[in-house]
């Protein structure tokens, strides 16, 4: 199984997809296509698939790239030439990628990939969204407060809360407020990247946990990982780890936590997310286990989770969503134009 994998993107992520891709590339058979700022597409030839490759703009001397109806096309002196995988990968983290309009564009021009279809993405990307979802359906999270930039009202809440963008992953202008002294920076923080912010009370010594997986025919799920971390897990501490090769330890769990978690990723995960191989990150305290935030596009796809990351991701290859054939017949024009003879 070939695979496309699509990395970039115009996002706050850009970068954090660039590392993302960079720890696939001696995982699967695949090729790379680069969005850079300008939403160009680029070929990018995987033994030089580096950090600096970007940073330095060498990327543009690599072929561009055209999308069209069945896949991306390269440009030749006779004719044009397909980009040749069975599957696309969504991989592009934040805007473009996570909101929608990666999963619109591939549907729209009839490439099969695996991500999150148009609603998981618009869900999952607003964590204003994920939270009705998540009361919807009775899954526990932490109780929140939503606040606009042209808006902003009272907290609810006694300190410490944690303020985070509505609209971003990566722990991207999340910021811990532990007095009111403290609250207009970390607004203002928050607010350069996001015109609404989630509030939520921030609560010392609560055990966090990562949980990967998707349905194809059966589940696949990838061990229950206790990330190490400070205060939160912020950006350095989620992302630059991607590449690491050492055997994720299952995390040690009292009875009933690991399934109360599995339960809680079955029943969000589908039918939602079908066709995407999601991360769910999971808070305990006290016993009960909250969903803290649905990472859509996990980074790296979360491939460190599992012990065989290409079981699942064949199979979800071979399972995805198949879009409804609409018949055109144009039938009722055809009546139109008969009854005026």
């Amino acid at each position: 199984m070939q695979f496309g994998v699509i990395f970039g993107g115009v996002s706050y992520e850009h970068e954090i997809s660039i590392v993302s891709a960079i720890a696939l590339k001696d995982i699967i058979e695949a090729e790379f296509i680069f969005i850079d700022k300008k939403r160009d597409f680029y070929l990018i030839d995987k033994s030089k698939l580096k950090s600096k490759l970007f940073s330095s703009g060498e990327y543009t001397k690599m072929p561009k790239l055209e999308l069209k109806k069945g896949g991306f096309y390269q440009k030749g002196l006779l004719k044009e030439k397909r980009v040749e995988f069975d599957v696309a990968i969504n991989l592009v983290h934040g805007g473009d990628g996570e909101d929608g309009k990666l999963a619109s564009l591939l549907e729209f021009f009839a490439i099969p990939y695996i991500g999150p279809r148009i609603e998981g993405s618009v869900v999952s990307y607003n964590k204003l969204l994920t939270k009705l979802y998540l009361y919807h359906l009775g899954i526990n999270t932490l109780d929140f407060q939503l606040l606009h930039k042209e808006k902003i009202e009272p907290l609810k809440f006694d300190y410490p809360v944690i303020i985070k963008p509505c609209h971003l992953g990566s722990s991207i202008g999340v910021s811990v407020v532990r007095d009111e002294s403290e609250l207009s920076y970390a607004l203002d923080v928050a607010f350069e990247f996001d015109n609404e912010v989630i509030i939520e009370p921030f609560i010392e010594g609560v055990k966090e946990y990562n949980l990967a997986g998707c349905k194809a025919g059966n589940f696949y799920l990838s061990k229950i990982e206790e990330p190490v971390k400070g205060e939160f897990l912020d950006f350095e501490k989620k992302y630059l780890d991607f590449g690491r090769t050492e055997e994720v330890k299952e995390a040690e769990l009292v009875p009933g936590i690991r399934e109360q978690m599995i339960e809680s990723f079955k029943k969000l995960y589908e039918p939602l997310f079908y066709g995407a191989i999601i991360r769910v990150d999971f808070f305990v305290h006290r016993g009960q286990v909250y969903v803290n935030e649905i990472n859509a596009v996990p980074g790296s796809l979360a491939n460190y989770l599992f012990e065989d990351f290409l079981t699942p991701l064949q199979a979800l290859a071979r399972n995805l969503p198949k879009p409804r054939a609409i018949p055109i017949d144009y039938h009722y024009i055809n009546s139109i134009q008969s009854a005026k003879k």
